[in-house]
């Protein structure tokens, strides 16, 4: 029997209305919800993404505003920037787009976000309160990925995961919420396909996740009779977009299964505005 498809668009809907009553809340207390968009240089993949934020904020009242920088600015520039931003009352959140110049240092202009307005969720802080089980503005794909498993109502308690790619904002994030809910949790990278293992540990997941950017790396016959599997990869391939997971084998073995496009990435916008709501709630906590 073919997997049950779970649909990120249902689901991002649910959150984006959600987000229309708490912005209704706010409004009432005299709290106005904005995000503000940094973007250096013209990347054309920064720039579709940019459509979609503002697209996206215009829909559910969130204000957006975009801040262009040439390609040449500077680390201190920057940096002081994002300093005006994190004292300005107005702002509830301040994303900074990537790709960055290589003259730029992404790691250390992330980390001058204040973490109360970080609705990329990529600061230590709110990484730290990931770790702590209790993520506040968590990071974004990372709580997309759970959102999506428990849409799936599997009782998640003594499972086993592979979590395929160890990146900082998917990876690691992911597989240490899941550690939070008792599932036992294994992270293959790299390395693992070096060895020749990947397939080995794919076959065992109860619950298989896949982030690395490489068009059908995971095999559809890999994939575990009843497996619940979310695929996190945005791959162009002869002006397809896909995943990294072989779909249409690997839907007549799994039981849950996202597609792609239209399952993982609507959900990971969703979740950027209800952190830059949860943002604007702890300006006025």
């Amino acid at each position: 029997m073919s997997a049950q498809i779970i649909d990120g668009k249902t689901i991002a809907g649910k959150i984006r209305e959600e987000i229309k009553e708490e912005i209704e809340i706010l409004k009432k207390k005299g709290t106005v919800s904005s995000l503000s968009a940094i973007q250096v240089g013209e990347d054309p993949g920064s720039a579709v993404y940019i459509r979609s934020q503002r697209k996206s904020c215009e829909a559910v009242g969130i204000g957006y505003k975009l801040h262009q920088f040439d390609s040449s600015v500077s680390q201190t520039e920057m940096t002081e920037f994002i300093g005006k931003l994190n004292g300005d009352r107005g702002v509830s959140g301040i994303i900074l787009q990537m790709p960055l110049p290589q003259a730029l240092d992404a790691r250390s202009l992330q980390a001058a976000i204040h973490r109360e307005k970080d609705v990329e969720g990529v600061s230590a802080a709110n990484m730290g309160m990931v770790v702590f089980g209790r993520p506040i503005l968590g990071p974004c794909t990372a709580m997309a990925v759970m959102k999506l498993i428990k849409s799936t109502g599997v009782n998640l308690y003594g499972r086993e995961a592979v979590m395929v790619g160890h990146s900082d904002i998917v990876g690691k994030p992911v597989a240490l919420l899941l550690l939070d809910k008792f599932v036992t949790t294994s992270v293959c990278h790299i390395a693992t396909g070096e060895r020749g293992t990947l397939p080995d540990y794919v076959k065992r997941a109860e619950i298989l996740i896949a982030a690395v950017g490489k068009a059908h790396l995971i095999k559809g016959e890999w994939i575990r009779k009843g497996a619940i599997v979310i695929d996190v990869g945005i791959n162009r391939v002869e002006g397809k977009i896909v995943g990294d997971i072989e779909f249409e084998a690997a839907k007549e073995r799994a039981s849950y299964i996202t597609p792609v496009p239209g399952g993982v990435g609507p959900v990971t916008t969703a979740i950027l505005l209800k952190n830059t709501i949860e943002a604007a709630k702890l300006r006025v906590s």
